[in-house]
């Protein structure tokens, strides 16, 4: 089966904090790793989201221009998830020619088809420097709920969409002041025409019964008060509407396409520049053009509206598929999304992340001082999947500490030194007795249900299904006590504990491999492996495929045919096993007012 792993392009403003991580990247990952191994044909696809006036905003405050910015942010945020573990086949930008042209493509068949309306609207302009404000960086109370820190585009409290002029008492958040609103010409996409073609496909995908009900409800209920929404905006950094007429030199102002427009055109333009890079570039169809493939789109619950409407709404526009009829472009009728997978909020510490306020957990930060995995455990264990979570530094270490440690990393350490004591290699079982084969079936049964579970995102219940087994089989070194069978006629029933042992061990090795890749090769290793089980993405330095060319920049990348296979593999007789030393690192308690002391809450804070 081809599936296409969508995940959600981070903005180019910076560094990505657990907060981040938490709804898109480590979820994205686990779930594709699964599918690969589970025999599926993954395309798993992102990249840096760098245009928009926030860039503008900062890059003047850094006295930069604004491809220098995002150059600089691009590097870290690719760099950062690559030591995440992040399995793309692509993560790219959208600073390339090669996504240029693909947004261009896709406006001009959808204005085409007659779903791009021109409107005159009321822009917000900043009346101390003349500059747009866009939607977001604008503030005001919510007309409909009353929430008071409402934004430009939509209400977080009530989820409904909003423009800058519904704002009761609106003001600017880059400086307070309140903004001037100018007549000004911009394309909208006439989203009533789509809105039946919309609610049809969203009442199939309520009725598979697969979209997490918040998901679902909220996209349902956004249809009822479906309005054009705008495409363009009054800005010089972005990508040129693709119209005679529409030039920097016809207009008055400058007018490029919406950031969130060209932003959601990134699966598609990843897709086709991994495909040109392979050397194959009509590859990425098979992902896109077969109504048989899957696509999962992984974001946090602030981007459904992008991905549930907006983009459904581009694809059927494009495809022809509206109330106004129409024509597919060349790229043709592009699948919709299976599923928009959304995870809802990460708080630290009981408030929200602030990079301001320094309440942020930088990601670079963790990988330096806890590695990859240590992270990416607590995420999955305790993250934001189906409700908001928060995250505490004393949860961390508790259950880095105790799950972690003393569960997994303690099974594998005390498996391979009794193996490597006693025998030096891995032992030639004899004949397996009951509580022999009911650990193993209870290991077996895992790949069954934990695999049930990371097919249908369910990546928390997945990793509890998976630790469970472990303690099953914590349980029976107890119960069989191999470090009690020291005589020479307790040799072969301790050769057959132990080799029930390894295998159980290889087996939840490969159980937690989608959630703990670089542990789990470091684990193969202990046990007689290779110690390279999981391909890991790599950051590579390519240039653009097109005007470009002459631009440098890294991608992450990676040859994942090598995943192995979702089953349990007999472990090999004879295979040597040395005394190993501790896969994971027990932290120290100190560690909880260290980094509440680094946030300033530490004490009384």
């Amino acid at each position: 089966m081809k599936v296409l792993s969508a995940v959600a392009w981070p903005y180019a403003n910076g560094p990505r904090h657990l907060g981040h991580v938490a709804g898109f990247a480590v979820p994205s990952d686990v779930f594709s790793r699964y599918m690969r191994m589970a025999g599926h044909d993954v395309l798993m696809v992102s990249g840096s989201d760098e245009h928009g006036t926030p860039i503008l905003v900062l890059a003047d405050q850094q006295g930069v221009t604004p491809q220098a910015l995002v150059d600089k942010n691009h590097a870290i945020i690719a760099a950062e998830l690559a030591d995440l573990g992040c399995s793309y086949d692509l993560y790219t930008r959208t600073t390339t020619a090669n996504h240029y042209a693909v947004v261009q493509e896709m406006f001009r068949q959808v204005h085409a088809n007659g779903y791009m309306i021109e409107q005159t609207t009321r822009g917000a302009i900043s009346p101390s420097t003349g500059r747009t404000l866009p939607d977001r960086y604008i503030e005001g109370t919510c007309p409909i709920c009353g929430y008071a820190e409402a934004r430009g585009d939509q209400c977080d409290n009530c989820g409904n969409q909003l423009e800058p002029t519904d704002l009761i008492e609106p003001h600017s958040r880059v400086n307070g002041e309140t903004p001037e609103f100018i007549e000004t010409q911009h394309f909208f996409l006439d989203l009533p025409a789509l809105a039946d073609a919309l609610r049809e496909w969203l009442d199939g995908r309520e009725q598979s019964g697969t979209w997490r009900p918040n998901v679902i409800k909220f996209s349902l209920n956004i249809l009822d008060e479906i309005r054009p929404r705008a495409m363009s905006r009054d800005i010089d950094w972005g990508i040129p509407i693709p119209l005679d007429g529409w030039d920097d030199a016809s207009q008055p102002v400058a007018k490029r396409l919406y950031v969130w427009f060209d932003a959601v055109i990134g699966y598609l333009s990843a897709s086709i520049e991994w495909a040109r890079r392979l050397g194959d570039p009509e590859r990425w169809r098979d992902w896109w053009n077969d109504p048989d493939a899957l696509s999962y789109y992984f974001m946090g619950k602030d981007n459904i509206t992008f991905h549930s409407q907006i983009w459904p709404a581009e694809l059927l526009a494009y495809a022809g598929k509206g109330a106004k009829g129409g024509e597919p472009g060349t790229y043709g009728v592009l699948d919709l999304p299976t599923e928009v997978v959304s995870s809802e909020y990460l708080t630290m510490e009981g408030k929200q992340f602030s990079t301001s306020r320094g309440y942020v957990v930088y990601i670079r930060d963790v990988l330096e001082r806890y590695g990859p995995d240590a992270i990416r455990y607590y995420i999955c264990a305790a993250g934001p999947e189906n409700q908001d979570s928060n995250f505490t530094w004393a949860d961390f270490v508790q259950r880095n500490n105790s799950e972690l440690v003393a569960g997994w990393g303690n099974l594998v350490n005390r498996t391979a030194a009794m193996i490597a004591k006693n025998f030096g290699e891995i032992p030639q079982p004899g004949a397996l007795e009951p509580v022999d084969e009911a650990v193993r079936e209870r290991v077996l049964a895992a790949f069954d249900t934990v695999g049930d579970l990371l097919a249908r995102q369910r990546v928390k219940a997945a990793i509890a299904e998976a630790m469970r087994t472990v303690g099953e089989v914590n349980k029976y070194v107890t119960d069989t006590a191999p470090f009690r069978l020291k005589g020479e006629d307790e040799r072969e029933r301790l050769a057959t504990i132990l080799h029930t042992l390894i295998q159980c061990v290889a087996d939840l090795n490969r159980i937690l491999a989608p959630f703990l890749p670089h542990s789990t090769n470091r684990v193969d290793a202990v046990i007689g492996g290779d110690g390279d089980l999981m391909p890991m993405p790599v950051l590579e330095e390519v240039h653009g495929l097109d005007e470009d060319a002459e631009h440098a920049y890294p991608i992450v990348t990676g040859d994942y045919s090598a995943t192995p296979a979702w089953e349990s593999v007999p472990v090999r007789v004879g295979a040597p096993i040395a005394k190993p030393t501790p896969v994971f690192t027990k932290l120290d308690e100190s560690v909880i007012e260290e980094e509440l002391a680094r946030a300033g809450m530490g004490g009384d804070a």
